[in-house]
């Protein structure tokens, strides 16, 4: 798997940035599990980037769903003054 960059992840909806979260923390145990078994030589360098990709769409998805929050208050606090 590339590096996903900002610009990507920015682009991505709720549900595809939960699944591509599912599919990178799934790569990143397989190869976890290759580290403790000691067959991991070429992708050592490819747990941190994991890790930092990871990180990053988790954050993105807590902005969608804090812009969403916000919108809903808004819209209620909105509406109560009708």
């Amino acid at each position: 798997m590339t590096r996903l960059s900002m610009k990507t992840i920015n682009q991505l909806n709720e549900k595809d940035l939960k699944s591509k979260i599912q599919e990178t923390r799934s790569e990143l145990a397989k190869l976890r599990i290759d580290g403790s078994k000691g067959t991991l030589r070429k992708e050592s360098g490819k747990l941190k980037p994991l890790r930092h990709d990871i990180a990053r769409m988790l954050t993105r998805l807590t902005e969608l769903r804090r812009e969403k929050w916000l919108l809903w208050i808004i819209l209620l606090h909105t509406n109560s003054l009708d």
